[in-house]
């Protein structure tokens, strides 16, 4: 049996989850998830790993894997690209999944992974951030409402605006002006789904995902979102054949720390390292 922490750095949260692997068998034992805000990351962190910890009720881990915008976590054993993390747990949490959608704050990328969870194809939006978490919640705060607001709100819409998918400065100012001219707040949101979802309906498109996408990040759980990208994917899919099937999971947002923690527990087991496992008294 292994014991393994994953963490999980992103622009916008930290995500620490701790695991259980044995032969045939892998469990979550805790989970915990810190808003950075304007916080020092590495307190964060800190705050995050303590909370998940505390929780697994665990005197020693085996092995503390990082992802994301982590490598310099003191008390880490190793690290993970976010690809890599990021396919492994959208395997685990939905072992149908040959490819991944990670909306992140300021970057969407798409990966596809063999059954095993390895990289096979991987492809990331440009720099600018209009498809992503952050531009999306800043859109949502100027026009007033909240997060768990979008989607159904998108979802009413019945007249959508189309809204600049080439950049973000763009994109707001195509909002100011809508709401300069008083188009409803919905029309907007939903004009705003149907741009990110072309974006991202494209980076698949690219990696030629097919079959089951996982999508991971904090916007998983958004519907109008997933209904717009549904949409995109059979306009790209055309009479081909069947566009590929979205899945998601409450657990979305700690895919990137599920993988780490799973990769974690492999490299342990395999190498062996004898290296000093983390204890309580390591955070003391």
């Amino acid at each position: 049996m292994t014991t393994a922490a994953g963490i999980d750095v992103g622009t916008a949260a930290v995500k620490a989850v701790v695991m259980r692997v044995e032969e045939g068998a892998e469990s979550i034992l805790s989970r915990a998830m810190v808003r950075i805000r304007r916080r020092t990351v590495s307190s964060v962190v800190d705050e995050a790993f303590a909370a998940a910890t505390a929780e697994a009720k665990l005197a020693e881990i085996d092995y503390v894997a990082t992802t994301g915008e982590a490598e310099e976590i003191s008390f880490a054993t190793g690290h993970f690209y976010g690809m890599t993390a990021h396919a492994r747990g959208a395997l685990y949490l939905e072992p149908r999944a040959r490819a991944v959608l990670d909306v992140g704050a300021l970057h969407a990328r798409a990966v596809a992974m063999d059954g095993r969870g390895r990289v096979v194809a991987y492809k990331m939006t440009s720099q600018c951030a209009s498809g992503s978490g952050q531009f999306l919640e800043n859109i949502a705060r100027y026009l007033g409402v909240t997060s768990g607001e979008i989607g159904p709100l998108s979802l009413a819409s019945t007249k959508p605006e189309a809204v600049s998918s080439i950049c973000a400065v763009l994109a707001e100012t195509d909002v100011i002006n809508m709401v300069s001219r008083g188009l409803a707040t919905a029309d907007i949101l939903k004009g705003i789904h149907e741009s990110m979802a072309s974006r991202f309906a494209r980076l698949l498109q690219s990696i030629g995902a097919d079959g089951v996408v996982f999508v991971s990040g904090g916007l998983a759980s958004d519907d109008g979102l997933r209904r717009a990208l549904e949409n995109a994917l059979a306009k790209t899919r055309g009479e081909s054949g069947a566009p590929p099937e979205l899945a998601r999971d409450e657990l979305s947002p700690f895919a990137g720390a599920i993988g780490a923690a799973l990769w974690g527990a492999f490299r342990h087991a395999r190498m062996k390292t004898g290296g000093a496992a983390w204890t309580t008294a390591a955070m003391a």
